[in-house]
């Protein structure tokens, strides 16, 4: 896991060229602590790097890479690298290093842009080949590695952070709708970003930059939506049981301290235990509790930690921590997020137990029905049988939450994420940001949202919602800059690809059953201990509450001086009738919004 950049501009010359991509990387050094590394494939093309090197330390590893009429600046791991080049060696090819990144390089060699579906891991990438004058960025089926784009003018330029694109000379404007999506939905929702035309690649895509003629197309290289083949429940818990074992194995591969993020809950049961079959003495497994007992999981993370063989570490966050560190906090988001404090401290801790890559278990909800909306679909379809203007006169509902049915009377399916997790309504947000109601209507009802999601209901829909839009854009996105933040890397074997196409060949009435993850539950019982699956679902939270409440980080009256809406929000904040997370959302637009 590092951090990458690059420019392409035929309109500028390489010496300014140069100084951009390294202010970039300078930006990010944090992320790739261990090495820098900056490359030129064409007078007026410079790729950078900054490097957290775990596989093949030695200066090997030093990135952009060539090979030959090749070179690469990556981000992320190849977790099938020894397969693959097993298999190039076998068409003759040599290597002269250890890393994962020269399979890359050699992979594209032997299969041109078809090594893409090859690559099984979180990825991105840019590569230049020479011999056709073409740059590729390519990011992973899953977006677990992000990879940022403009393309204006005849130049494109990349990075792993938004953050870095503010460093060059080049002038981009603010987004001007990023606070409506923030609003919305708690996260700026991909492809979108703060800046003005600098957009997220899609996962599972790659761009092609053709230097010639300064044009570019972005080609989907995602597997295809498997059949459902596995319709038994017995053959579903094997499935599961050794895809995910595999899946574990290939994430612990590593030549630098690697750990176990556990939280007390399933999913990071699941990981920490099969981990220890894998590694056992040498399992390092980190959690964090808190003073407030509701809140810590330390009894159920016991269970667990006491029955595998390496050393576990358990810390302890407290509001005093939180209040130190706080404006740490905020300076490693790279976007406005509602999310990620949590991930900030797993990884400080992770940092200071001398880990350079935890194992966490993101995925597992998104995959197996593990949130609320997997059991809210059928209403949904009820809903939305009723006329348009019944649904938009819901916003004139007293509760809060039923306001939030107004997004159903969107002809666009975002309308029925935001129903589910939607944070403030049109109303609202137009008050906050002193804009027309129906400019924000225009927005989400032209939201670009992926075309496989009209062929999906129940479960399956809830599942495309949560994992292309919540999870991509929200947790897998914080924990990659929180993480970065301390040059650790955080690796989710519940999203590798062979996993993934696994679990969708899973029959609906297997995958979703009436108990959350009730699949996966059944596939580990041999392992899992049962008080940890037995209860109800609690979700890693910290105390944000309590604290945000005791302390005076979002609820300064200054800085809601000229905006007397918001003002009118946080106080009933303060009165504990609003949730943190909009609390906090409120505070990071107001605070550098010019009314």
């Amino acid at each position: 896991m590092c951090r990458i950049a690059g420019i392409i501009d035929p309109n500028s010359n390489s010496l300014a060229i140069s100084e951009n991509v390294r202010r970039m990387c300078d930006v990010m050094a944090q992320g790739g602590p261990d090495d820098e590394g900056f490359y030129q494939p064409t007078t007026n093309t410079v790729f950078g790097h900054r490097r957290l090197a775990l596989i093949d330390l030695s200066p090997a590893g030093h990135q952009p890479m060539l090979r030959k009429n090749l070179s690469v600046s990556f981000n992320g791991e190849i977790y099938n690298y020894l397969e693959l080049k097993q298999e190039l060696k076998e068409f003759g090819l040599t290597f002269t290093t250890q890393t994962d990144t020269e399979v890359i390089l050699a992979g594209f060699e032997a299969w041109g842009t078809k090594v893409f579906r090859k690559l099984e891991g979180m990825f991105a990438f840019a590569l230049h080949n020479s011999a056709e004058n073409t740059t590729y960025l390519v990011r992973d089926q899953s977006g677990i590695k992000p990879l940022y784009f403009t393309t204006q003018s005849e130049k494109l330029i990349f990075a792993s952070e938004v953050k870095a694109f503010k460093q060059t000379d080049y002038k981009l404007e603010e987004n001007q709708d990023w606070r409506v999506y923030f609003l919305a939905f708690g996260h700026i929702p991909h492809p979108y970003t703060t800046l003005k035309n600098v957009f997220s690649l899609t996962p599972g895509s790659f761009l092609e930059w053709n230097h010639e003629t300064t044009s570019f197309k972005i080609n989907s290289f995602k597997t295809a939506k498997p059949e459902k083949t596995i319709l038994k429940e017995e053959i579903a818990t094997e499935a599961i049981n050794k895809k995910l074992k595999n899946a574990v194995k290939s994430h612990l591969i590593s030549d630098a301290p690697i750990g176990v993020f556990l939280s007390g809950g399933i999913d990071s049961s699941i990981i920490t235990l099969l981990a220890n079959d894998v590694v056992g003495n040498n399992l390092n497994s980190l959690s964090i509790n808190f003073v407030e007992e509701q809140f810590s999981e330390e009894k159920y993370q016991k269970l667990v930690s006491e029955n595998i063989a390496g050393e576990h570490t358990s810390y302890r966050v407290t509001n005093k921590d939180f209040e130190a560190n706080f404006d740490s906090v905020l300076a490693s988001m790279d976007q406005p997020t509602n999310d990620g404090i949590n991930s900030w401290f797993v990884n400080k801790c992770a940092k200071e137990n001398g880990l350079k890559a935890v194992l966490s278990g993101i995925g597992a909800d998104e995959l197996y029905g593990g949130y609320p909306s997997f059991k809210r679909m059928e209403l949904i379809k009820k809903l939305k049988k009723l006329p348009r203007f019944i649904l938009k006169l819901s916003a004139k509902l007293p509760s809060e939450k039923l306001k939030r049915i107004y997004y159903l009377s969107y002809k666009n399916p975002v309308g029925e994420y935001l129903f589910l997790r939607g944070f403030f309504i049109p109303e609202s947000i137009a008050k906050v940001l002193k804009i027309s109601k129906s400019q924000i209507d225009n927005l989400f009802e032209n939201f670009p949202i992926g075309q496989e999601i009209s062929e999906l209901e129940g479960e399956e829909r809830a599942s495309w919602f949560e994992t292309n839009l919540f999870m991509q854009n929200q947790l897998l996105k914080d924990t990659d800059f929180m993480s970065m933040a301390h040059g650790i890397e955080v690796r989710v074997p519940f999203l590798d690809q062979r996993f993934v196409n696994t679990t969708n060949k899973i029959s609906n009435n297997q995958r979703f059953k009436e108990r959350p993850k009730g699949i996966l539950i059944e596939a580990f019982k041999n392992i899992l201990p049962k008080a940890i699956w037995n209860r109800p679902k609690m979700g890693f939270s910290f105390p944000l509450q309590k604290w945000f409440l005791e302390g005076n980080q979002i609820t300064d009256e200054k800085i809601y001086n000229n905006n007397d809406y918001a003002k009118k929000l946080i106080k009933q904040f303060k009165a504990n009738k609003m949730h943190w997370s909009k609390a906090f959302a409120l505070y990071q637009v107001v605070k550098n919004h010019k009314n």
